[in-house]
This record gives structure tokens, sequence and C-alpha cells, in this order.
């Protein structure tokens, strides 16, 4: 079979715990990725993701590794959106994130958004892997196209582990070819979409409570659930990448 043309590349993020603070052990990435060390805050290491290149596009097959050992605090995020675009294929980029988060750490992921551009077909993939005293942070965004376009193919899915146990397995797809997404069940007229996952112990003790956020559908609008854990997802829906933000920072600012 002949090989399908596309960007091979992977990027590794390990933050160990040293004293009193927080030490990136590991820091490595090639083909679009390359990472910064950025200011840490207090015990927390931060890490800034560099597109190098444009990417992903078709074909295209990137991964990325993050891991906080035990005790360490971990805040990644990207410095600019990551755009999909159609390729030199029509095969499906492939984007895999994989979380671990130790006994007693932390991670804050909180990349920009993703923005699905007409005639790219991207398949996104999001695991984690929590021990029982864990806790995350997790911000995703995507927009459904550029202005003034319809967006490409974008299949997203996110599986949460915590304790050797599912704590969430979520999966949606949007675009040609995906049944009903621009219907009235999933995001109607609406073309950003958003969620913050929120994993604490804290919550086993004092559960979040549902919520709804913003008084005008037509704007946006976020809901706060707790999940069967100590757990919560915030998910919103709004016309643009900035009325998303603004619902997402004002349900849990994370930033």
């Amino acid at each position: 079979m002949p090989a399908v043309p596309g960007v091979r590349a992977t990027a590794r993020v390990t933050a160990t715990r040293a004293g009193e603070r927080t030490v990136l052990s590991a820091l490595a990435g090639d083909g679009p990725f390359h990472l910064r060390r950025i200011h840490s805050h207090g015990d927390q290491a931060r890490v800034c993701v560099l597109g190098a290149m444009n990417a992903p596009l078709g074909g295209d097959r990137l991964r990325v590794e993050a891991t906080a050992e035990p005790g360490a605090h971990l805040h990644v995020t990207t410095a600019s959106a990551a755009i999909a675009l159609r390729g030199p294929t029509p095969e499906p980029a492939t984007y895999d994130v994989h979380l671990t988060v130790a006994d007693g750490a932390s991670l804050h992921w909180l990349p920009q958004p993703l923005i699905s551009a007409a005639g790219s077909n991207l398949r996104q993939t999001c695991t984690i892997d929590l021990a029982a005293t864990a806790r995350l942070v997790l911000r995703e965004e995507q927009v459904l196209g550029r202005f003034g376009e319809p967006p490409g193919r974008l299949a997203i899915r996110l599986i949460v582990h915590r304790n050797g146990h599912l704590l969430l397995d979520q999966q949606t797809a949007y675009g040609p070819g995906a049944p009903g997404w621009d219907g009235p069940a999933i995001l109607a007229s609406h073309r950003a979409a958003g969620q913050i996952l929120i994993v604490d112990p804290d919550l086993e003790r004092q559960p979040s409570q549902v919520r709804l956020f913003g008084d005008d559908p037509t704007a946006g609008q976020a809901v706060l659930t707790p999940l069967a854990g100590p757990a919560s997802l915030i998910t919103a829906l709004a016309p643009d990448s900035l009325h998303l933000r603004r619902l997402l920072d004002a349900a849990h600012p994370t930033e």
C-alpha cells in the first residue's frame, strides 16, 4: 500500500515534583510542535505549545502526551488557535492527546480553539488517566468554519478514566456527513461549541449544582452539570468564539 502523505509528529511534556516546586523533566516536540517554558505560577510549571507550521492537514498524524507525576502541577496552553485545513489527501488527519495525572498532582489543559475550515477532515481524541487524588481542568473549544465558510468534517472523542474506572466517554461529530449536527438537537444556528471538565476530589464533599449561564439563547448558553464522580462538566454553545469564551469564563474562569 502506498504511504499516505502527511506529517507524523509527537510532543511530550512531563512535570515532576522537586522539593517545593514543579520542574519540567521532559519537554520535546517535532513537526508542528514547538514547546516553550513560560513563567511558572506558584508551584505550577507552565508550557506553551507554538505552531511551527500549518497543521493539522489531511493525512497528518499528530500526538501530544502530557504527564503530571506525583505531586506535580502542570499548566499547558497554546499560543494560537489550531486550524484544521484541507490537505494533499482526502484521508482524515488525526490529533491524539494523552493526559496522565498522578496522585496529588494537577493538570490544567487549556488550548486555544480548534477551527474546522471548509474541506478539512479531522479526528481528534483526548484520552485522560487520572489517579484517585488527581485534579484536572480541561477546556475544549471548536469553531465550525472560518468567517463566511462552512465547516469541514470534525469528529471529537473525550475519554476519561479515574482511579481505573470510566468517568466520561463522549463523542461528537460535526460537518458534512454527520447526521443532524446543525439541527435543533445539537447546534441549531450556532457555530461554536465548547466545554470545561473539572475533576477534583473536593467535589465529593461539595458536589456542584446544575446551573444555566446566559439569558439570551441567540447569544449562546452554557450549562454546568455534575457527573457521577467528583467532577463537573460545563457545556456551551455560541454563535462565535468570542461569545463562547465569555460563557465558559463566566461558568469557570480558567486563566
